[in-house]
This record gives C-alpha cells, structure tokens and sequence, in this order.
C-alpha cells in the first residue's frame, strides 16, 4: 500500500472564504439564467489502487505515496430541446487516443450520447500516473510496468463510465451563468538564449491569466458545480508522490468553501506555461489557494447569464508533418545513438518497412460548444501553446470566449507558427518520446487549427429557430 501524507491548514482563511462565496450567493439573486437547463455533477476518485509509473518525466519508477486523492468528475448539461454535453475533468497528465476511442463507443452504448456531447479533459499534473502504454515501451520499462499501466486505463475507463452516469442520472433544472477573473502565478518557460530557446523563465514572454467561471445553481441559488480554467502546467510540485498539484488543491479549497458543490478544472492553453517559483508542496498548495480565490472573486462579481441552446460540433482536422527522416538517417541513429533515440529510430525503422512510409499527417481534435449568444467554448486537443488562447479570444466574434487545451486527447505539443519557427522543446523536441509523430509538425499546424476552430464555431452559430421560448413545444432545428 501506499502511504499517505495530508496536505496541511485551510487554503482560504474562514474570512475570505465567507466573503467571497456570500457575495456569490447573493450574486446568484440578482442573475438567472434560462430556466430550461437542467444540470447534474458526479465525482469519483481515480487515484491508483496500488503503487504505479508516474507520468512527467516518463519514470519507470512507482509512486511512493499520495498527498491527496485523484479525482474524475463530470459535469452533465441538458438544454430545453434535450441536447445534452458531459464534460470530464480527470487530475491526470495525458488522455491517450485510446482511451477517448473507447469512451466514445461506451457512451454511445450506454448512455446515447454522440462523440460531439462528450468533452474530455486532463489537467495535466506531472504528479499522476502514466497512462500512455505506447509510450512507455519507448522509454524501456519492465513488461510488469506496462501491464500496470495498461490495467490503470483500463480502470480508469470504467470509473469514467461511472461518473457519467451518476451525473445523468443527478439531472435536475439549474441556471447557468458565466464570469472571470485572473491569477498571476503562470509565467512563459520559452527563454530565448544565445544557443536558441530554452525551458527557463521568460518574463517577457506571451501568458494569458483569465480565470473563465462557469457556474451551476440550483433553482433555489445553491452553488451545485463551478467550472473554471487556467493556463499553466501543472508542475509547481514534483516527486514520486501522488497529487493534483496546484489544480487539485484548488478544487479541494472551493469545495471546501462551498459544501455540497463540486468544482471542476478544466486546463487552459498551458503548453508553454508554467508558475513561477516552483519545486514545492507549499508553492503548490499556495497557487491553488491563489486560484480559488481568483474563482471566488469571479463567482461574486456580477456574472452574465448563459441560456441555451447547447451547439455542438466536434471533428478532425488532418495537421501534416514536416520533412520526415530517411531511411538512411534512421539506420544510422540506430547504429549511432542509445536509449530512447535508439528504440524509437528502430520503431520508425520498423515502420517503414511494414507499410513503406511514414506518417504525413495526424488527426487533430477540434471540439466547439456553444452556449447560446453567450458563451463559446473552444475545446483543443494536446498540449496548446499560449498563442492559440490568445488570438482566438482576440479574433472570434460574439460572445465571451473560453479556450481550453489537453482536451479529448492530450499527446504531444501543439506548437505555432511563431514557436515553430523559434524551435525549441515544444516545437518539436519533445517528439523524441513518440512514434506517431515521425517529424515536428509543418508550419501548416496554427492556420489548419485556426481556420477548422473559426469552421466550427459558425457552423454552432444559433438559428432563429434556436432562440426562440424554451418552453415552446416541438423540436428545435439543429
């Protein structure tokens, strides 16, 4: 088993915590939203039953113990004309395809949900556990280290599941509102230096602070879920121990704050992004409580009301490789090189041989959710890079924008064009722990996403069939 370590002391102080969260009930009379949604929230925790790979640095080393649980929760939303979004936030590092693949089909199954109802979202802590089985054959663990984390997923799956059904079943009529604030712990980690760009802190370097809110009332004003955002990897604390890091002590000190409502995370566009200082529990639990507050501050201020009808689209877009190795190149890296580099250079090898080349593109997860005329939720899949959040939110028209990254699957960075032509770790150095990924992405990547995003949100764009009473009868077009 493993040992466990409390984290310590109250993230708000009782005087904070009472002021901001009264104003927020109070708040909560002076705005409603659309009578016809209906909301349900469900939480299960996800930690690992048994010491396991960690995720961040791809260790083959297990956890040694756990400073506080995982948790997957879901918030389940259902508009007037009954389309309904389940959205999932997990304190895990990454989502593999496969996992989204399977859940996909399982909901369908079960539950009658379409792919575009469900969102997927990691907040990326580097304290989780591995849940990339492909990848960690790479990196050279054990076969029992791989079957744990291939156990993990599986297991994980079926707590999602869970999860999803308990908040469809917890449907009941809400109001909806939307507001933000801002945190500034997150700090640029691209430093410009003599010998190119490095991971170091930038001051001068692009960030974005917001602190979307989305709140979940009950009829009767109660706090029932808050649903908020931030751009910054999850590493102010790092070691073998289990823990949410600076997001899931967030999450405990609003829980805390408000009982009986469940608060979910959902990771911003942090790929470049990281709090500044970092490299201790204390650093982590204080961004945390620096986040909650950002979030009760938001909750008190006067919010707008977020009416229906959900929109939803979800696709794909083809992003393309650039110039990917040789067959020459790829031999002589497995001649030439070890570890890593080598089995990789053998795995591509392999690869060419069986199908005669090698990837050209990959297929990107674009995933829209449209509130109405009020709010646009962009949803991006692998690690986003700051520069999406922040040209989007400048460039879509309408309503207020949340952009949101690590969704549906998280696997690599997205980089743009600016960090493309930078170089650097996100622009491609990191692909030296996968395979499907055969070259950095091409400087294609930023316009394909953009223009798909820009695709998505007007085909949401509400009808005038879609703002008509809640309470009339009949189907809306969609």
């Amino acid at each position: 088993m493993q040992s466990r370590s409390h984290a310590k002391g109250p993230f708000f102080t009782a005087a904070t915590a009472v002021a901001l969260w009264c104003a927020c009930l109070h708040a909560a009379e002076t705005c409603r939203a659309d009578p016809g949604w209906k909301a349900g929230v469900a939480s299960v925790v996800v930690t690992p039953p048994s010491p396991m790979p960690m995720a961040g640095g791809a260790s083959p080393a297990p956890s040694t113990g756990t400073i506080h649980d995982l948790y997957a929760k879901a918030l389940a939303l259902e508009d007037a004309q009954g389309t309904r979004l389940v959205s999932v936030t997990m304190d895990i590092c990454m989502i593999p395809m496969e996992l989204r693949q399977a859940m996909e089909e399982e909901v369908a199954r079960r539950f009658q949900l379409p792919p575009e109802s469900l969102l997927l979202n990691a907040s990326h802590t580097h304290s989780g556990p591995e849940t990339r089985p492909k990848r960690v054959v790479l990196y050279g663990f054990s076969p029992e280290g791989i079957r744990q984390v291939e156990r993990y997923l599986v297991w994980l799956q079926g707590k999602l599941i869970d999860v999803i059904g308990q908040a469809l079943e917890d449907l009941g009529p809400a109001n909806l509102s939307f507001s933000r604030d801002q945190a500034t712990f997150a700090c640029n980690r691209r430093l410009k230096t003599e010998k190119g760009y490095r991971m170091a802190h930038d001051p001068e370097g692009p960030v974005d602070h917001d602190v979307p809110v989305l709140q979940v009332k009950g009829p009767d004003g109660k706090l029932r879920a808050v649903l908020f955002g931030y751009a910054c990897h999850a590493v102010a604390f790092t070691n073998r121990n289990i823990c949410g890091d600076y997001p899931g002590f967030a999450q405990r000190a609003i829980e805390q704050a408000q009982p009986g409502a469940v608060a979910l995370f959902l990771a911003g566009c942090g790929g470049d992004q990281r709090p500044y200082p970092s490299g201790s529990l204390e650093l982590a639990e204080r961004y945390g409580q620096q986040l909650a507050e950002a979030v009760g501050r938001a909750s008190a201020s006067e919010a707008h009301p977020v009416r229906g009808p959900l929109r939803l689209a979800l696709e794909q877009v083809a992003l393309e490789f650039d110039t990917p190795p040789s067959r020459e190149e790829l031999v002589r890296q497995t001649k030439a090189m070890q570890g890593i580099p080598r089995r990789r250079a053998e795995t591509l090898l392999k690869q060419l041989d069986e199908t005669g080349t090698l990837c050209k593109t990959y297929p990107y997860y674009v995933h829209v959710v449209r509130f109405g005329d009020d709010l646009i939720l962009v949803a991006l899949a692998w690690e986003v890079v700051v520069d999406y959040s922040l040209r989007l939110k400048k460039e879509l028209d309408g309503p207020n924008v949340w952009v949101a990254g690590y969704s549906n699957e998280a696997f690599n960075y997205l980089p743009s064009l600016r960090v493309l032509q930078e170089g650097g770790y996100e622009a491609g150095g990191s692909l030296l722990g996968y395979t499907r990924a055969p070259s950095r992405l091409a400087p294609s990547v930023e316009r394909l996403v953009v223009e798909k995003v820009k695709e998505l949100v007007e085909k949401t764009r509400p009808s005038s069939c879609d703002r008509r009473d809640p309470k009339a009868t009949g189907p809306a077009e969609r």
